[in-house]
């Protein structure tokens, strides 16, 4: 009979298949395995790269939270300091974080440096000009040339006042002056000589 002729064929091709579907299970399973091996990898290098840009935005934010705090210090203590000589309060230039906010990264106080109406005035003004400069713990380079600037006019003033307190010389003032410089010339002369002092 053509059926059971057929039937050793269709039994050894099932025979077969099973055999060959066993084979292509098991490959496929590594496979399987492996390709869930590389999305779990994938996912916790991801996860890696999220955490390590997420602790890279904290350490920016963190850089910039302490420069604010020491940029609003800096410029507290000069205000402190140059009590009414402020003109204003402090100003800051800021940036934005990568958390929206905005951080002082630099600041300013204007100093009136003009001098006083008298020197004893522009002397004391100085000082306060210099103390204002220098009072931050870390005074920056433009510190230092403001309190330069202060120390420049209270050498002005200082000059200002050593001529004011000279003595002025009148007519007999001039005369004493001039009796004592001809003393002072060797030998003495007796009374009655000249002396030509204009030689």
């Amino acid at each position: 009979m053509s059926v059971s002729a057929a039937s050793p064929s269709y039994f050894a091709a099932l025979q077969r298949a099973p055999a060959s579907d066993a084979a292509s299970t098991t490959t496929a399973q590594p496979k399987a395995e492996a390709d869930n091996a590389n999305i779990a990898s994938s996912k916790t290098d991801a996860k890696q790269t999220d955490s390590r840009e997420a602790a890279a935005v904290a350490a920016e934010v963190a850089a910039l939270a302490s420069t604010d705090r020491k940029v609003r210090s800096h410029e507290a203590a000069h205000l402190a300091a140059a009590g009414g000589l402020a003109q204003g309060g402090a100003s800051f230039s800021t940036v934005r974080g990568p958390d929206g906010q905005m951080y002082a990264v630099g600041g300013e106080v204007g100093i009136d440096v003009s001098p006083g109406r008298t020197p004893d005035e522009t002397i004391a003004k100085a000082q306060q000009i210099q103390r204002a400069a220098l009072a931050p713990a870390d005074p920056s380079s433009q510190d230092y040339r403001v309190a330069a600037i202060a120390a420049q006019l209270i050498q002005q003033a200082q000059r200002e006042l050593a001529t004011q307190n000279e003595p002025a010389i009148g007519a007999d003032g001039a005369s004493r002056q001039l009796q004592t410089a001809i003393s002072q010339i060797e030998p003495n002369p007796a009374s009655g000589e000249q002396v030509n002092i204009f030689a």
